[in-house]
């Protein structure tokens, strides 16, 4: 009946095909370009001619995740929203035998899933994914040939196989099953076989291996060729930037970031004045990198990344021997902005430590050491800490850090054996005051051990890494650590 009577208020809105026309195909790609003007002209015009075709639907929903995730912008979300479910009771018009029917409904939940996710509704987001899961299950069974189905089933057969072991029941209740190896498979089958969505489908391939499952050579080698064989692809210039920051190359980054594609055929995206920023901060060149950081905010209207930036303002001035100035950033950190993320939740419970007197000068060296190695700059960061020992520091949290950030440099470097001693320190002496560094040394241990093919010892280290309870990185350190044991066959 409310399917029913949302097509009554869409006139002329019953899907009876699913016709990928090269008008609707260049949609698609420029989409991904996030050339999104472009890309809904070209939707309008082809609705004007052919209403009655279901990857219209499909595609407007495309262009609005894309639009949301980037943008953050509130008032959006609240209106674009209201076009989900008459998205889904158009597409629900085609006919059941229609292997795109259930696609594309499975499609248009996991877009709102991942922007309700975004925007901080997690039970809602939650409840998409799950139908979306049954969705394509169904779509498996009753059109086992068709390939597209495996594109994001895949995902959520690798996302549901990274589910920490405490979080795993409640997949198993909802009858979510989750699988690495078959998820990344099931994609790669798409990267293979289905040209539509091949380039999707790597996409979504290299992501959960850039921030889960970790990058092959290859792999890293395919990021930085992506750009240069779409010099018109903002996504992909993004994304290479993004990767190339995490796997620690923000000087290569640079290059990437430097030759994004601009103009008004694209979407704003301020957020890249943000990562010329934290790339500035990395090197040192803390008055540039403060003028990106105020350039970003200014232009940008979402939520997550403005109690970070408030608080990178405030390294920036207080690196920088500013004190004065320095704290009235601290203070913005700790008040204004979101905490959905890690990024801004660390901000805050930082910003505050200062503010309440708990952080000193004695531990600048300790910041500049690790936006140095954060961003590649290992005989920079090695200088900064090469000369200071336990000794240097008053606390067992920051001789913790001291040692993390020493064994940090060192595990860059490719100098493990050496590494190993300083994450065994860290590990002991962070175990109840610091158990951030406690973890994360854990989990690099486990990653070592592994590259040495001793898997029981690496098991044991990913168990620790995931037994440290209620700190800042959590999540991603337990979402790492899961997927590793889940490669072990644990």
């Amino acid at each position: 009946m409310v399917a029913a009577l949302l097509l009554l208020a869409v006139p002329h809105a019953f899907a009876t095909t699913v016709n990928f026309t090269p008008r609707l195909q260049k949609a698609y790609f420029d989409i991904q370009k996030l050339r999104l003007n472009t890309a809904r002209q070209l939707i309008d015009a082809e609705r004007a001619v052919a209403p009655d075709n279901a990857f219209l639907s499909y595609l407007d929903n495309y262009a609005d995740l894309h639009y949301l995730l980037i943008s953050e912008d509130k008032n959006a979300f609240k209106t674009l929203s209201a076009q989900e479910d008459k998205r889904l009771a158009i597409i629900g018009t085609l006919p059941d035998n229609a292997p795109f029917k259930r696609f594309f409904q499975a499609e248009i939940r996991l877009h709102w899933a991942f922007a309700k996710l975004k925007f901080g509704n997690e039970l809602n987001g939650s409840w998409e994914i799950i139908r979306a899961y049954r969705l394509l299950e169904e779509n498996r069974r009753k059109f086992p040939d068709f390939v597209p189905t495996l594109k994001s089933l895949g995902l959520l057969h690798v996302l549901i196989g990274s589910i920490p072991e405490n979080y795993g029941w409640v997949a198993r209740i909802l009858g979510l099953k989750g699988n690495i190896q078959a998820g990344i498979a099931e994609i790669r089958t798409v990267v293979r076989e289905e040209p539509m969505f091949r380039q999707e489908a790597e996409l979504t391939d290299i992501l959960l291996h850039a921030y889960t499952l970790g990058l092959s050579a290859s792999q890293l080698a395919r990021v930085r060729e992506w750009p240069k064989e779409e010099p018109d692809n903002l996504l992909l210039h993004f994304f290479t930037t993004t990767t190339l920051m995490k796997e620690g190359k923000s000087s290569d980054a640079w290059q990437y970031l430097a030759s994004a594609p601009q103009g008004d055929a694209y979407m704003a995206f301020p957020f890249l004045e943000y990562l010329k920023a934290e790339i500035l901060l990395q090197k040192g060149a803390y008055a540039q990198a403060l003028g990106h950081y105020r350039s970003f905010l200014k232009n940008y209207k979402g939520f997550n990344y403005v109690r970070d930036s408030y608080f990178k303002q405030f390294l920036c001035l207080w690196l920088d021997d500013d004190e004065k100035n320095a704290r009235q950033y601290a203070e913005k950190a700790a008040s204004q902005g979101s905490t959905i993320i890690e990024a801004d939740q660390f901000a805050q419970r930082v910003a505050e430590a200062y503010l309440s007197g708990k952080i000193n000068a004695r531990q600048k060296v300790l910041y500049r050491a690790r936006y140095a190695t954060d961003g590649g700059y290992l005989s920079e960061a090695w200088k900064i800490v090469a000369a200071l020992d336990e000794k240097s520091f008053d606390t067992q949290e920051e001789k913790c850090e001291l040692n993390y950030r020493k064994a940090r440099i060192l595990h860059k470097m490719d100098k493990p054996e050496t590494a190993v001693l300083y994450y065994e320190r860290a590990l002991l002496l962070g175990r109840k005051p610091a158990p951030g560094f406690a973890a994360s040394s854990a989990l690099q241990l486990g990653y070592i051990w592994l590259s040495n093919r001793q898997n029981a010892r690496a098991k044991s280290y990913f168990q620790e890494a995931m037994s440290f309870k209620k700190h800042e990185y959590k999540n991603s350190i337990d979402n790492k650590a899961r997927a590793a044991l889940t490669a072990l066959g644990d």
